[in-house]
Order: structure tokens, then sequence, then C-alpha cells
């Protein structure tokens, strides 16, 4: 029996350095992190909207610029002209032909709502580029989580099946003290109920995992996806800077939803200026050159002739009065650039809060791997000595079963801690508008190689 016990108290401490270690390195053809999110950029509807929409925007942005650039037109026509005159008089056509040709061409000299248009086009321009941003950091963050949530789901399969051989190995044991008389049939239901309940515990892990590997292989266009594991042992980079001030302070200044209401702010004040120029008059260069030609003559030119006529000049067009709606529409604009002033503001509250619960959350779990991976130490060695309690009779074989659920689930959620750690900062620099693809490649460095 002592033997049997010292085996089942090596592989029990052998599961538990396995587990808390993450259990190996990654299998052949795992992804990493950085490669499925590569995937998720070709796939990944939201992105390739906000994509599109940039790629509008700055084709939009160019047909702003159309109005502050030539125009140039041609037409052509041909017509027949008849005349009956009465009475009739000699030398006057009663039918006659024409064809012409012209050209006209004008340029804004003066258009300041022109000019307006056109910086507004480039401001939507920049409007587009930050809303790409914002989707592109909500990728890294949601393939980051749906990566790390695999992993948790893995490791929370694995300790249920270590747990469940753990507690198969007691359940035999106290089997095999009853059958020779020295323990009681309470120990040995007791072990089978703990069985019994892991069991489940292990069809409940299983349907986890399949259902997050599900949604990461929906978010990534990929099936099926094995995410490498974290490398060991890990090692939690820490937050830079370590106070929480500098990232308020970029929150507030760079995080994409400031930056567009920071745009939207200014292109409603350029709607304003724009609306007051409907005072101001416009200013346009005009030229035309056009030919007439009239095979049967005219009335005034009774033979076939040929009519050239070129045209230069500026037209100056002053707008007097229309019906208030200047007035109504400059209240309107002024209206509007109060609100989106109100929206910016609270833009800039809302990152900043969000940057202070990310950092404080980042602080919090970081505290909490700290005690769980003294957790999971303390755990041990209470398994220890709760088996060697049991076989020398001064501990119930409930005692060590309580003592390895307490082991597991500490091992469970120091994993879930640690992830919750790596997308918890990810989380914080997507807060503060500072999330890019190299802070993937930075992750990536803590996974294991295949």
């Amino acid at each position: 029996m002592v033997r049997n016990f010292r085996h089942s108290l090596t592989h029990c401490a052998t599961l538990a350095t396995l587990l808390t270690m993450g259990l190996a390195a990654a299998p052949a053809g795992a992804q990493s992190l950085v490669e499925m999110v590569e995937l998720a950029q070709g796939f990944d509807a939201p992105w390739l909207s906000s994509r599109a929409a940039l790629d509008a925007a700055e084709h939009k942005g160019a047909q702003a610029k159309s109005g502050l650039l030539p125009s140039v037109g041609a037409q052509a026509g041909a017509n027949y002209t008849r005349t009956e005159l009465h009475p009739n008089i000699p030398g006057v056509l009663g039918s006659a032909h024409q064809q012409s040709a012209a050209i006209q061409a004008s340029q804004p000299l003066y258009r300041p709502a022109n000019t307006i248009a056109y910086r507004q086009g480039q401001r939507n321009v920049e409007l587009a580029r930050a809303q790409l941003d914002a989707a592109t950091q909500d990728l890294l963050v949601r393939v980051s989580q749906g990566y790390f949530d695999v992993l948790a789901a893995q490791d929370t399969l694995t300790t249920v099946q270590a747990q469940k051989r753990a507690v198969r190995e007691q359940l035999e044991f106290a089997q095999r003290n009853f059958d020779i008389g020295a323990a009681t049939i309470t120990d040995q239901r007791e072990a089978q109920a703990r069985h019994d309940l892991v069991e489940a515990q292990e069809i409940a892990a299983t349907n986890d995992l399949q259902v997050k590997r599900l949604a990461l292989e929906q978010l990534v266009g990929k099936s099926p996806l094995q995410p490498r594991p974290l490398a060991q042992p890990v090692q939690l980079p820490a937050v830079q800077p370590a106070t929480v001030a500098p990232w308020v302070e970029q929150a507030e200044n760079d995080q994409p939803l400031v930056r567009q209401a920071r745009l939207a702010l200014d292109m409603a004040e350029l709607e304003t200026r724009k609306a007051e120029t409907g005072h101001l008059p416009t200013v346009d260069l005009q030229a035309s050159y056009g030919v007439q030609r009239n095979p049967d003559g005219t009335t005034a030119i009774p033979i076939k002739n040929r009519i050239h006529q070129g045209q230069v000049g500026v037209t100056l067009n002053m707008p007097l009065f229309a019906g208030f709606a200047v007035q109504n529409r400059v209240k309107e604009t002024l209206s509007l650039e109060e609100k989106a002033r109100a929206d910016l503001d609270n833009a800039r509250r809302q990152s900043a809060q969000a940057a202070r619960q990310a950092f404080y959350g980042v602080q919090s779990g970081t505290g909490q791997v700290k005690a769980l991976e003294a957790a999971v130490a303390s755990s041990q060695s209470a398994l220890e000595a709760n088996q060697l309690g049991y076989q020398v009779g001064v501990r119930i074989n409930v005692d060590v079963l309580n003592a390895q659920s307490q082991l597991y689930q500490a091992q469970r959620d120091l994993a879930q801690a640690r992830y919750n750690v790596l997308v918890g900062q990810l989380k914080l620099r997507q807060a503060a508008g500072q999330l890019q693809m190299q802070d993937i490649h930075g992750l990536n460095q803590l996974i294991a190689r295949p």
C-alpha cells in the first residue's frame, strides 16, 4: 500500500508541475498569433469594410479638388431651317442647313465655397483613416482575445483531464484499502462521486473548447486552427509607462474615436465658413471658340459661308437676397458646430476613463498572477501534506480530493489570469490609441516555437 501511495503522490506532483508549466510546446502545424492576424486581415468583414471606406473617401476627396480646376466642354450640332414668307421676297432663302461646333472652358478665379469644400474632402479622408485605425486596433484585440480564449479552453480541458486521472487513482486507491479492510466504504463512495463530477466538468470543458475554436475560425476564415501555446517559463512583459497619467494623456489626444471627433469638429467649422460664403461674390474666367458652317447661306448672307468666333471674358456673380436662406444656414451650422464640440469633449472623457480602467485592470491582473502562482505552490504543498496525512490515518479521503480540486482550480485560474493580462495590455494600448501590428509581433515572441 505504501508503494502504491508513493506512486500516486509522485504522479500527482508530476502532473501539477506539467500543468503549471503549460504542458508543453506547440504541436507541428500550429499557427502563431501573427499568422492568425494576417489571415483575419484578408477575411474579417468589418476591417475590409473600413478599408474600402478609406478608398472611397480618397476618391471623393479627389472629386472635391475639381472645384478648383478648369472645366472644358465641347458641343456640336446640325439643324435645318425652313422659312416661308408671304409674300415671297426675291433673294431671301426659304430653307437652309446649318452646322456648328464649339468648345468652352471655365476657370474659377474666386469661389471660396469650392476651396472650403476641398479642405472638407481632405478632412474626410483623414476621418476615414482614423476609422480604419480604429477597425484595425479592434481586429487585433478580437483576434488576440479569440486566440487566448482557445488556449485557456485547452488549458481548462487538460487540467480537468489531469484531475480526472488523479481522482481515478485516488478512487482505485480507496477501493484497494476498502478491499483489505483498511478503509470504509465512505472513502470509496466519496472518490466515486468526485470522479463523476470531474467527468461532467470534462464534457463541459470539451464543449467550451469547441465553441471557442469555432469562434476563432469564423474570425480568421480558416479551419482547422491550432494556436501555439505560450513559451515556458511564462514571462509577462511589464507595462510601460508604469503610471496611469501618460496613458490617459495619450488616450485624450490619439485615441481614434477622439481623432474622429476632432475631425468632425474641424469639418463643422469649415461648414460654417462655407455657409458664410453665401454672401460673397464668385468670379470665373470663361473662354470659348466656335465654328458655324452654312452650306446654303443665311438670310443675311445668301451665299455659302463659314463663321469663326472666339470669346474670352470674366464673369462676376453677386448674390443680393436669397430669402434669408444664407442666414438660417449659418445658424444651423453654428449649432452643429457646438454639437461637434460637445461630442469631442465626450469622446475625450470616455477615452480617458477607458484608459484608466484598462490600466488598473492590467495592474490588478498582474497582482492576481503573482498571487495565483503562490496559490499553486501552496496548494501543491497542501495536497502532498493531505496525502501523507491520509497515509498515516490523520486525514480522510475527502481531504485529499478537496486538496486535489483546489490545486487544479488554482492552476486553471493562473493560466486564465496570464491570458487576461496579455489581452489587457493590448486593450490598454487600444484605449490609448497606440495599438499597432508591432505590438502583436512583440506578443508573438512569448509564444512557443514549432
